[in-house]
């Protein structure tokens, strides 16, 4: 069956954080940074899958480790400095003009939802965007792309998902999903040549 969808996932693949989280924190956190970094990643499930505002739950992350920034703003000092890949863009529009339905499937919670819907214009770069707070599952939970599917009313045989996260990747191909592991530092040829290995030939951006 032909692919008729597909699936990006945005950090890591459509956009990234300059110099990356331990940089962007460290400034704040110093030597511990790192130790913030686990604890944050550690609890944020929950909000992941919409069920906790993240913003609380950051503000006592920051009291426990002394930090008097307030939360908003370090949230949108550190999560929000995203940097969008033109030549990721490229490909979804080139994809998109092909005829097929291209679509963000990425795990964040509401507030980093809400700035890269707004601010990055995802709403409009995508046909449809399925954020995991709002999906209700985060990935790889098979529950994710079940409801997926149901949405797209597609069979797993005609959707192709892209992620830079072997255990999502993994989680998809088990779902019944097309899926290739993919991340920016690769370059855009490979992920080119897979695209192409379904037989989506796009030139290269």
């Amino acid at each position: 069956m032909a692919i008729g969808h597909v699936l990006f996932d945005a950090d890591g693949v459509l956009q990234e954080l300059p110099g990356g989280w331990r940089a962007r924190v460290r400034p704040y956190l110093g030597e511990r940074a790192e130790e913030f970094l686990e604890l944050t990643w550690r609890e944020e499930g929950p909000c992941l899958e919409g069920a906790v505002d993240y913003l609380p739950l950051l503000a006592r992350h920051l009291e426990l480790f002394g930090v008097t920034v307030p939360a908003e703003r370090f949230f949108y000092d550190v999560w929000c400095d995203l940097r969008v890949d033109e030549r990721s863009v490229a490909l979804v529009r080139a994809l998109r003009a092909r005829g097929l339905g291209v679509h963000l499937a990425t795990n964040q919670e509401m507030h980093r939802t809400a700035y890269m819907r707004d601010t990055l214009g995802y709403d409009r770069l995508f046909e449809l965007s399925f954020y995991s707070w709002q999906v209700g599952h985060a990935k790889p939970s098979p529950r994710f792309f079940e409801t997926v599917l149901e949405r797209l009313d597609a069979s797993g045989a005609e959707v192709l998902f892209i992620d830079d996260t072997a255990e999502n990747v993994d989680a998809a191909r088990r779902a019944g999903l097309h899926a290739e592991h993919w991340s920016l530092e690769w370059g855009h040829e490979r992920l080119v040549a897979a695209l192409g290995a379904h037989g989506l030939e796009v030139a290269p951006p």
